[in-house]
């Protein structure tokens, strides 16, 4: 016969028992978990918000992007009659959109959260004299996937402005984001939208292969405008998101309202380098 426990043996072990099951020890060592096989476990935390990560509703949408579709092979877009392609959309069949930002005023570290956690394929037109001491937030966003490209070293409207002082504006800014970069863009994007054959010709001398306008804009109180054809998002549009006044929303707001709406159209966002 086993010796009858003392009252203190016996709060310990009820002591122990409990410590067991809180800490889910009481399931024996090769026992099988409850919650089934890999296949179970992950149904269960599908049900379970905490054990899935959901970027896309911390960023304000209320679904997941669709991932765009494999790139078609790039056809060389017509050229204008400067001898450079000037486009504002991409003939496509694919239902996508491609997001645009300009000159590089606003600098905020969410946004580059928001880049990599949605993985957002942007594309960055920078002003130098804009984005004056802060290239590195654009090398931040460059590492999570943004491209860089050329916006001006002073964002000088061009139009009719001699060769010699369009050609300084558009090769400046070249040089200047090869030597923080390493690369030369091979989109600009003239200040205001406005150019002649003298841009066209300036800016294949500097080693650009198209010029990008834009077809929408998302403009700083959160109001898309379309600069001609339906006043709604079509596939192959390019959309710019030009810097906000101060008392405009936040790039990340814009950006948040952008996509909802290519969400409403059906659309999905794709990166404008691999089209054109």
């Amino acid at each position: 016969m086993r010796p009858a426990r003392t009252p203190g043996q016996r709060v310990l072990a009820a002591v122990v028992l409990a410590s067991a099951l809180l800490a889910g020890c009481d399931r024996p060592a090769g026992a099988p978990d409850p919650r089934g096989g890999p296949a179970e476990r992950t149904a269960h935390s599908a049900k379970n918000p905490t054990h899935q990560a959901q970027p896309f509703r911390r960023w304000g949408l209320t679904a997941p992007l669709p991932a765009p579709p494999p790139p078609p092979a790039r056809r060389a877009p017509r050229p204008a009659a400067g001898g450079l392609p000037v486009v504002h959309h991409v003939p496509t069949r694919e239902r996508v959109v491609f997001l645009t930002y300009d000159d590089g005023a606003e600098k905020d570290p969410r946004f580059v959260d928001m880049v990599r956690e949605l993985r957002l394929p942007v594309s960055m037109f920078l002003t130098d004299s804009v984005v004056g001491p802060g290239y590195g937030h654009f090398a931040r966003l460059r590492s999570v996937g943004a491209s860089i490209q050329n916006h001006t070293l002073d964002h000088a409207a061009l139009r009719g402005l001699p060769y010699a002082g369009q050609r300084a504006e558009i090769c400046g800014q070249q040089n200047k984001l090869r030597a923080r970069f390493g690369i030369r863009p091979r989109f600009f994007r003239p200040p205001y939208g406005t150019y002649d054959t003298t841009t066209l010709r300036a800016a294949a001398d500097c080693g650009v292969t198209a010029v990008v306008l834009w077809r929408a804009a998302m403009e700083g109180d959160g109001e898309l405008t379309y600069a001609h054809g339906p006043g709604r998002l079509r596939a192959g549009d390019i959309v710019s998101v030009p810097s906000s006044e101060p008392t405009g929303l936040s790039l990340r707001e814009r950006t948040t309202r952008l996509l909802r709406e290519t969400q409403r159209q059906g659309l999905t966002v794709a990166r404008l380098e691999d089209y054109l």
